[in-house]
C-alpha cells in the first residue's frame, strides 16, 4: 500500500492521487530507476508527484532535473513539479522561481534545480547549501545522443550523508525510441544492463484519467497504423514522434517474385569513409501501385574505390544504372573507368532533399528483413527540433545514408529523367 501523509491536518492518499501501475516505481530506491512509457502513461506526472513527496520526506535531499536543452524544462518538468505540488495541496510550502527556473522547499531550503545538456560540463560544478545533490531526474532521455553524455551528469550525483535512510538515485523517463538506442542496452537488455537497475515499461492503459476521446484515439491506431500503435500504445522500442517516414513496414517478401512482378528496379549510392558508411540500397519500384520494395542493401565504412567496385561487381550491378552522391565526383569517375559504366551523379539542387522526401512519402515502402541498416534508418530518421522542442520541416542530417541513396535512385521518376529498366541484371545476378 502507498503511505499516507498528513499536511496541515489533511490526509492525502497517494494511491488515490496517482492511481495504479506505479507502486514499485514509487517505492524503489535502486541507483537507476527507469521508466520507458508510451504516450499517455502518466510517467512524467507520477514522477513529479513522487519527487514533491520525497523532497518533503528527506531533508538531506536535493534534486537536479535535466533535459537535452535547458529551455525545454520550463514547459515540461518545472511545470509538472509545480502542478504536482498544487495537486497535493502543498504549493504554499515551495518557492517557485519562474525565471531560472528553480524550486525551493521553504521549510528547509532544499532545492530542485533545472539544467540542460547544452553544456554538460557546467553541470558537474553544481553545489547546494542544504544537504547534498542526491537525485537526478532525466526527462525525455531518448534525446541524449550518447551514454557518455549522461555519465558526465551522473558524476555530479556524489557524496554521502549520515542519515540512515540516505540513498542516491538516477530516475530516467522517456518515450520509446530506436531499439538500437543506448538506453536499451544500458538499462533493458539483460546481458548489458547496468547493475542496480529497476526498469519498467508502462502504457496508456494504466492511466485512469485519460478521457474517452483520448483512449479511443489510441485504440484506433491499431487499425490505422499498427506499427505506430506498437510504439505509441504498447511502449515497444521504435520512433513515433517526429519520424520522417511512417509509410513503411518490414515485410518478408519473396525477392525473386517481387522483381518479376514489378519489372522495375533502381539503385542508389551514398559515399562515406571514416565516420560515414558507403551505402547501396536496391529496390523494386511499382509506379502504378505507388510501392517501393527494398530488397538489398550495402552499408560499410572505410571502403576504398577498388572495394566498392568489387562489391558492385559481386551484386551483379556493373551494368545497372546507379545514381550516386554528387559530392564525390572523383569516386564516381574512378568507378566508371573501372567498368561501372552507368553510374552517374545525383541532381542536387536547392530544396532537393525536401522534394525527394516528399516524393518517397507518397509511396508505400516495404523493407525486406535482411536489410537491417535500412530498417534502422527508417525507424530513426526524424525531423529536427528547435530549442523549444518544436518540430521543423527539415530532417536531422544523420541516420540517413541508406535513405539518401534511395532518394538519389528515385530522382529519375520525379525529376523526369530518362529511366532504364535494370530488371534483367537484377534477376540474373542478384546474390540470394
Amino acid at each position: 500500500m502507498f503511505r499516507k501523509m498528513t499536511i496541515e491536518t489533511k490526509e492525502l492518499s497517494i494511491k488515490t492521487l496517482i492511481g495504479s501501475g506505479y507502486n514499485r516505481f514509487w517505492h524503489n530506491k535502486q541507483f537507476y530507476r527507469i521508466v520507458k512509457g508510451s504516450r499517455g502513461s502518466k510517467k512524467s506526472k507520477t514522477t513529479a508527484h513522487n519527487f514533491i513527496q520525497r523532497i518533503m520526506k528527506y531533508p538531506w535531499a536535493n534534486l537536479l532535473v535535466i533535459r537535452r536543452y535547458s529551455n525545454t524544462n520550463k514547459q515540461s518538468t518545472y511545470t509538472d513539479l509545480k502542478w504536482a505540488a498544487s495537486k497535493q495541496g502543498v504549493a504554499h510550502l515551495f518557492k517557485f522561481n519562474e525565471s531560472m527556473p528553480e524550486i525551493t522547499y521553504k521549510p528547509t531550503g532544499q532545492k530542485i534545480l533545472f539544467r540542460g545538456l547544452d553544456d554538460e560540463l557546467k553541470i558537474t560544478s553544481i553545489t547546494v547549501d542544504v544537504g547534498i545533490l542526491s537525485w537526478l531526474w532525466v526527462e525525455e532521455a531518448y534525446q541524449i545522443e550518447t551514454a557518455e553524455k549522461l555519465q558526465t551528469v551522473i558524476e555530479s550525483i556524489r557524496g554521502s550523508h549520515e542519515s540512515p535512510d540516505f540513498f542516491k538515485q538516477i530516475t530516467i523517463t522517456f518515450n520509446p525510441w530506436s531499439e538500437r538506442h543506448w538506453l536499451k542496452a544500458m538499462f533493458f537488455d539483460e546481458e548489458t544492463r547496468s547493475k542496480d537497475t529497476f526498469a519498467i515499461t508502462t502504457t496508456f492503459r494504466v492511466n485512469e484519467w485519460l478521457d474517452r476521446v483520448d483512449r479511443e484515439r489510441y485504440e484506433d491506431l491499431y487499425r490505422t497504423n499498427p506499427r505506430r500503435a506498437r510504439i505509441v500504445c504498447d511502449g515497444e522500442w521504435g520512433v513515433s514522434e517526429g519520424l520522417v517516414f511512417d509509410n513503411f513496414e518490414v515485410c518478408d517478401f519473396d525477392i525473386t517474385d517481387t522483381i518479376k512482378r514489378v519489372k522495375e528496379t533502381t539503385h542508389g549510392m551514398d559515399f562515406g569513409f571514416t565516420n560515414d558508411p558507403t551505402t547501396l540500397p536496391s529496390a523494386a519500384v511499382d509506379l502504378k501501385s505507388k510501392e517501393i520494395w527494398i530488397y538489398d542493401e550495402h552499408y560499410e565504412k572505410g571502403m576504398l574505390t577498388d572495394e566498392i567496385y568489387s562489391m558492385i561487381q559481386y551484386k551483379g550491378l556493373l551494368k545497372a544504372s546507379i545514381t550516386a552522391d554528387n559530392s564525390d565526383p572523383r569516386t564516381i569517375e574512378e568507378l566508371r573507368r573501372k567498368g561501372v559504366r552507368r553510374i552517374h551523379k545525383a541532381v542536387k539542387k536547392q530544396d532537393s532533399i525536401r522534394q525527394g522526401i516528399q516524393f518517397l512519402q507518397g509511396f508505400k515502402i516495404y523493407i525486406h528483413p535482411t536489410c537491417e541498416h535500412t530498417i534502422e534508418e527508417f525507424n530513426t530518421y526524424i525531423f529536427d527540433q528547435d530549442k523549444e522542442g518544436n518540430w521543423l520541416n527539415k530532417p536531422v542530417d544523420k541516420n540517413n545514408h541508406i535513405i539518401d541513396a534511395l532518394r538519389y535512385s528515385m530522382e529519375r521518376y520525379h525529376l523526369k529523367k530518362t529511366k532504364s529498366d535494370d530488371t534483367y541484371n537484377a534477376m540474373k545476378s542478384f546474390q540470394f
